[in-house]
């Protein structure tokens, strides 16, 4: 049984080192070619040029892996969607994740055989390894849309008082938002890459309301659902954008003040648990300690 599982992490590492070998080839004749026939424009090897080369061989060599996991149509489109929410649109992205659910698991079935903790247990040693290995990459995943989506909802506010003041200004909503995804791509790159998404869906000719729509179903944002239905309904009935937007951004700062009230209001609850299980006993270690020392000192000399 060990043995069959060493013989197989072994050619599996010789095919990983292979497909990494075969991902570089191309870079190494790209360089030798320029270094035979130099091209007028030089470009130097930074650092974030080597991570991106490194990443980009690290996710051929996981798509090699995309076909043992059988997924249906359906697994493919929830899988993509996820994706998307959490900023990753490439083509090549489900295929990486999938993938990484087949190479994450081995690679730390290699760590449990080269620690010796395989030792130990070897069936619920590598049955944790496979398990934890599968799961990861979702949750890793999870962690990421969380975190877009709770970025994208901080910068709202920011994002609706900037098309305030475009509409304001005189300047159409598409025009406002063209120009906000424009400024704020640095403040707030995540809901900006949302808007820039938008203005090239109305360009290729996407009404205004399915592009805004197609934005909300994608970071799956409660907010900015809300802010999608009252743009649409604004539009159908003729009222003022800019005073829309403006009361929505008033309201979603006094709702994040009351979330903010809400948690600070949690912590004396949440105080309570190290209170009692941490302080409380060294408080009543420092000042009961030396009262029942003397305590016992007394009663053994009254019992002498």
């Amino acid at each position: 049984m060990v043995s069959a599982i060493v013989s197989f992490l072994v050619v599996f590492v010789l095919v990983a080192a292979g497909g990494i070998l075969l991902s570089y080839r191309q870079n190494m004749v790209h360089r030798i070619t320029q270094a035979i026939n130099p091209a007028p424009v030089h470009q130097k090897m930074t650092l974030r040029s080597l991570i991106h080369d490194t990443a980009s061989s690290i996710g051929n060599v996981t798509q090699q892996f995309r076909h043992v996991l059988p997924k249906s149509q359906n697994d493919i489109s929830a899988t993509r969607a996820r994706l998307n929410r959490a900023g990753y649109r490439n083509d090549a992205a489900v295929n990486i994740l999938n993938g990484s659910k087949v190479l994450v698991p081995l690679l730390l079935c290699i760590v449990a055989l080269v620690t010796g903790w395989g030792k130990l247990n070897p069936f619920l040693v590598y049955l944790l390894a496979l398990g934890i290995g599968f799961l990861a990459p979702d949750f890793w995943l999870d962690r990421k849309i969380k975190g877009r989506q709770s970025r994208i909802r901080r910068g709202l506010p920011d994002v609706l008082d900037m098309l305030v003041v475009c509409t304001e200004a005189g300047l159409s909503l598409d025009q406002a938002t063209a120009r906000t995804a424009e400024e704020l791509s640095k403040a707030r790159p995540d809901i900006c890459d949302e808007l820039g998404i938008v203005v090239l869906e109305q360009r290729a000719g996407r009404a205004r309301s399915e592009a805004w729509k197609q934005m909300a179903e994608r970071t799956d944002v409660d907010s900015l659902r809300s802010l999608v239905s009252m743009l649409v309904q604004s539009e159908r009935f003729g009222t003022s954008i800019a005073k829309t937007m403006r009361t929505h951004a008033d309201a979603m700062r006094v709702k994040r003040i009351q979330e903010i009230e809400e948690m600070a209001a949690k912590t004396h609850v949440k105080l309570v648990f190290p209170l009692v299980l941490f302080i409380f006993p060294s408080v009543f270690l420092v000042t009961l300690g030396p009262a029942i020392i003397q305590a016992m000192e007394s009663f053994g000399q009254n019992n002498h």
